[in-house]
């Protein structure tokens, strides 16, 4: 008989669970330990080596050596091209993005995307929840000299991120209370004013607001709505340049035309289903 793993507080469980949700009713130690290596190197800014990924989970090298080389060889992380260690892949994100939802969303919004870009001179991106974070899963870059753009997959937690703030704000209360769960937030003075935020902007249909990443940004984010609740956000890094440009409020009043746009066109396709 197969010797049942022990519990441990680093690894809980993503089953189903039982009536008293302490204990989960099924169990499959190896898929377990492979998942647990996925969101511990999804959540890491730098590669990990076999050594650093058992010493994060509380395992042994040789308990995940087989599950590594098994996700080595199916395309979810690979060895950083610098060396010293694992990171993954966008096979997983890949595999997300081919959801009939998202693959809709996604469809719908791009031309639009690249419509807007071309008439405000600034780059935009698509953001959705993943878990307790943002990711960017789509954007289009500026036709101009000059422009910012955030590579696709990339994500942040919810608390640091202008987009989840709008995202967050267009969200249903059960929405809100799941994500807020995912996202391992206190309840603290920074949750406070995020919520705070979050009201402000849904009186106001959008942000804007200074980026917090990086200096020089301007972060305009507009909801993307799917019925009531927000499917995604799409946001306009506004760069200010010397010159002639548009104006930063003219483009806010085209953000939103776009995100308008999107959702209807996504309402109209979900009744035709």
């Amino acid at each position: 008989m197969a010797r049942r793993p022990s519990p441990s507080s680093q690894h809980p469980p993503s089953v189903p669970q039982d009536g008293d949700g302490d204990t989960p009713r099924y169990r499959a130690p190896a898929l377990e330990k492979g998942l647990d290596i996925l969101e511990l190197l999804a959540r890491e800014s730098r590669p990990l080596t076999a050594v650093a990924i058992g010493e994060r989970l509380g395992r042994s090298t040789s308990e995940l050596f087989r599950m590594i080389q098994v996700l080595e060889y199916r395309g979810f992380i690979r060895q950083a091209r610098e060396g010293g260690g694992y990171v993954p892949t966008e096979r997983l994100f890949a595999l997300g993005m081919e959801q009939p939802p998202v693959k809709s969303l996604l469809e719908t919004a791009l031309p639009v995307m690249r419509d807007l870009s071309r008439r405000i001179g600034q780059s935009c991106h698509l953001t959705m929840r993943s878990g307790g974070d943002i990711v960017v899963v789509a954007r289009i870059e500026s036709s101009e000299q000059i422009g910012f753009s955030v590579r696709i997959g990339h994500r942040r937690p919810m608390l640091e991120s202008n987009s989840a703030v709008v995202h967050f704000a267009f969200l249903d209360d059960f929405d809100r209370q799941h994500w807020l769960a995912q996202a391992e937030a206190s309840e603290g003075a920074r949750l406070q004013e995020f919520r705070a935020r979050a009201e402000r902007v849904r009186l106001r249909g959008f942000e804007k607001a200074k980026s917090s990443f990086t200096p020089g940004i301007t972060d305009l984010a507009a909801p993307i709505l799917r019925g009531t609740s927000a499917a995604a956000v799409l946001t306009v890094p506004f760069v200010q340049t010397y010159g002639e440009q548009m104006p930063i409020d003219t483009v806010v009043r085209h953000l939103r035309a776009a995100t308008a746009e999107i959702s209807a066109a996504l309402l109209l396709a979900d009744h035709r289903v």
